[in-house]
């Protein structure tokens, strides 16, 4: 249940009144800005009432944040005019502002499906009713209020006059609305289906050639950002490879076959040619070495000096061996080929002597 009604009309105090809500109430307009709702219990009618902040001319649109304030009035079943009939504004009466209101939810456009506002349930509520004056002007404009097909209530959110049978017609009013929306047909669900993924929007195709094998990458986006790319720019080139890891081109180089170094054209015909570079964050894919073997499990570590330096000795001491060993042979006349030469240059050295 929706109270509508101008700014100051006393919707904040109905609500008070007839609810446990406990909403702000000052004697100046718009006090309220955001609904407040509160739960009333009158007999067995159990309902929500929505506090709806003031609505004025040229609410629906969007003057004094109209707009915003209809789309709360928008999700109640039933609709509650509070007229303020206590008023001191030159040229406002509960008629007039009632004119004012139906004008406003008249142009207000709910969605398609739901009711308009202005055939939902509606009463009135004759405001104020503890001024004397204003309860003279209620009873002066309830007949005419009444003849419009209203049901109208007087009543005072001071001294609570008229609030409990208000409250039972509005539980009338809500359990209505309620039977009727139970034996309404159900909307049709809304089902949103995505739209079927594409598949690539690229192709990687191994080309054999007099220079061996390339992989040309075709397709628009590729090909697009190659053309906006300025290779100059280190910059720019990190940033294409970047996007073109994102779009899974160096995933398909892999499965194509491709290996870092491989020549890579973007394009048809020449294009644009490059050698390949994985910017991949796992090597996993472009693993060689042998089934069962890792070469991402060997040790690499970098030697100390005393490892360099027993290496050196144990390479200087294998030499002094070898030769050790070529000189041991020599002596056996193992190698006697050497052992004549040298005799007959020494004899000749003497003669010449």
């Amino acid at each position: 249940m929706a109270l509508v009604g101008f700014p100051s009309a006393g919707k904040s105090s109905l609500i008070a009144a007839m609810s446990a809500a406990r909403p702000k109430i000052a004697d100046y307009p718009f006090t309220t800005l955001h609904p407040n709702l509160g739960v009333v219990q009158s007999g067995d009618h159990r309902y929500t009432v929505a506090d709806v902040p003031g609505l004025i001319e040229g609410a629906s649109e969007g003057k004094g944040l109209g707009l915003e304030f209809l789309r709360h009035v928008e999700r109640c079943s039933a609709l509650l005019h509070v007229l303020d009939c206590a008023t001191l504004e030159p040229g406002r009466d509960p008629i007039s502002d009632l004119e004012v209101i139906l004008a406003e939810l008249r142009a207000y456009e709910v969605p398609e499906g739901q009711t308009p506002l202005l055939e939902r349930p509606q009463l009135v509520a004759l405001n104020k009713v503890d001024v004397p004056e204003a309860r003279e002007l209620a009873e002066f404009v309830r007949p005419e209020l009444e003849s419009r097909g209203y049901r109208v209530f007087e009543i005072s959110t001071v001294s609570h006059e008229g609030l409990r049978s208000l409250g039972f017609a509005l539980g009338e009013v809500v359990d209505r609305a309620r039977a009727e929306a139970a034996v309404a047909p159900a909307a049709p669900r809304i089902v949103l289906r995505p739209k079927a993924a594409r598949g690539a929007d690229f192709t990687v195709r191994p080309e054999g050639g007099s220079y061996g094998t390339i992989y040309r990458v075709l397709g628009a986006k590729p090909e697009r950002w190659v053309a906006q790319t300025d290779f100059q720019n280190d910059e720019a080139v990190g940033y294409l490879a970047d996007r073109l890891a994102r779009l899974g081109v160096e995933d398909q180089l892999v499965r194509a076959g491709a290996v870092a170094g491989s020549t890579v054209v973007i394009g048809p015909g020449a294009g644009v040619v490059f050698d390949w570079e994985p910017t991949l964050t796992s090597t996993a894919e472009l693993i060689s070495s042998p089934r069962g073997l890792d070469d991402r499990l060997d040790e690499r570590r970098r030697a100390t000096r005393a490892e360099r330096r027993s290496d050196y000795h144990d390479r200087m001491d294998a030499k002094a061996e070898a030769r050790a060993e070529l000189e041991r042979e020599r002596e056996a006349g193992i190698w006697t080929g050497g052992g004549e030469d040298e005799t007959e240059g020494k004899g000749e050295d003497e003669d010449r002597a």
